[in-house]
């Protein structure tokens, strides 16, 4: 506007004027049309952080050998992992385990299958890799009762394992997007050291009841179910409760050890893969989708704050300052094991890191590569199974092994 009024002081021809007024719409228009653009796919990145979602399917099944026992998978930084690991897909089986890499090259994998596909077995092209491993309590073959955590949201389904004299409990949260049989590789560890076992649900993972919302706040809502199971824990007898957290389940069990009424009873945390700053993990996956910085900053203004949460589709702030236990590392008491892998690929370990670095007098980190997001226990067993049975005697919270399989 400013050309404008310039030209027109100069004498400007009246085509001139009409040029540059022209050529100033069109770059009003443009900078409006980009400025929404960024609003509208901020908003977008906003409502997926918080939205539960489904199960993503993240290969391809190639070839099926019913004759061999062989799936052949579409290469990933997954798929070729050594171990164990999970697969769910659709057809005649939803979910199929499987084992050692038999070959691969730069677009497949072979693995061999560990449950039994028929010959008229029909399975969807489209599977998504897991590390869950067992998708049902009764693959332990552990004793278990199915039980109810009353939470104010209402009855939250969990699996209890009882184990040694039930004085000490480690209670285990499972991460965002998925359910509570994500945690159920760890169980015949503690059954074997002599800790029960406490699986719980949360609000709106499918399993526990549906807030007013139904969406997620990323621990700051959810760390109360299970801080009710905590009280649950105790009321049946235990005097020690252990936190496991796996992935967003670290940033909730973070959330009970700061928040508690039943702090005094905590005796630790293990966290798998944990989420400790909500920002870091929003930043580095924004990168991997390759949207820009400013769409990924305004989508986290968004949900910070009460007069765009709505928009957001949150409910109500998620409040990342809470949420940063970097920042409140000062704030912490009890010891911490945390599990990690550099190249996690979905949560990065830098805050844990920091974490360890803020807190050494607390925090312990194991620091391992190439397992992935989640994929500890898959990658390296023994060294999983190890390195928490010695800190767990470390800190005086296990018995002695029974010689259980793990």
């Amino acid at each position: 506007m400013d050309a404008f009024r310039r030209a027109a002081k100069t004498g400007a021809s009246p085509a001139l004027l009409t040029g540059i007024r022209v050529a100033l719409g069109i770059v009003s228009v443009a900078l409006a049309t980009a400025l929404s653009a960024t609003a509208v796919a901020s908003i977008h990145m906003a409502r997926r952080v918080v939205t539960p979602a489904g199960r993503v399917p993240d290969t391809r099944i190639l070839a099926l050998d019913t004759a061999a026992q062989t799936i052949t998978l579409a290469k990933t930084p997954d798929t070729g992992l050594p171990g164990r690991y999970g697969l769910f897909t659709t057809g005649t089986s939803t979910y199929v385990k499987v084992g050692s890499v038999l070959s691969q090259d730069d677009v497949s994998v072979k693995r061999k299958l560990l449950t039994h596909i028929g010959s008229d077995s029909r399975l969807s092209p489209d599977a998504a890799f897991s590390g869950w491993y067992y998708d049902r309590p009764e693959q332990l073959h552990l004793p278990f009762t199915p039980e109810l955590i009353g939470s104010v949201v209402g009855p939250c389904p969990a699996w209890f394992f009882p184990a040694g004299d039930g004085d000490t409990w480690v209670i285990q949260v499972h991460g965002r997007g998925t359910t509570r049989a994500e945690c159920l590789r760890a169980v015949p560890l503690f059954h074997s050291l002599g800790i029960s076992t406490l699986v719980v649900s949360y609000r709106n993972d499918g399993e526990a009841p549906r807030s007013r919302t139904g969406t997620y706040t990323l621990g700051a809502t959810e760390w109360r179910d299970v801080d009710a199971a905590v009280g649950f824990a105790r009321r049946r007898g235990a005097r020690r409760i252990i936190l496991m957290g796996w992935s967003m389940g670290g940033a909730i069990a973070l959330q009970v050890s700061l928040n508690s009424a039943h702090r005094h009873a905590i005796a630790g945390l293990i966290l798998e893969s944990p989420v400790i700053d909500w920002r870091i993990v929003l930043q580095y996956q924004a990168r991997i989708m390759r949207v820009p910085p400013t769409v990924s900053g305004l989508a986290i203004e968004a949900l910070q704050h009460e007069w765009t949460a709505p928009i957001a589709r949150a409910g109500s702030a998620i409040p990342f300052d809470r949420l940063d236990v970097v920042a409140r590392a000062a704030e912490l008491r009890h010891p911490i094991l945390i599990l990690h892998s550099d190249d996690d690929g979905f949560v990065p370990s830098d805050a844990s890191h920091e974490l360890a670095r803020a807190r050494p007098d607390l925090v312990q980190l194991e620091v391992f590569d190439v397992a992935r997001h989640t994929k500890l226990w898959n990658y390296d067993q023994d060294r999983w199974t190890q390195r928490i049975t010695s800190w767990l005697r470390e800190m005086n919270l296990a018995g002695s092994r029974e010689g259980a399989e793990v």
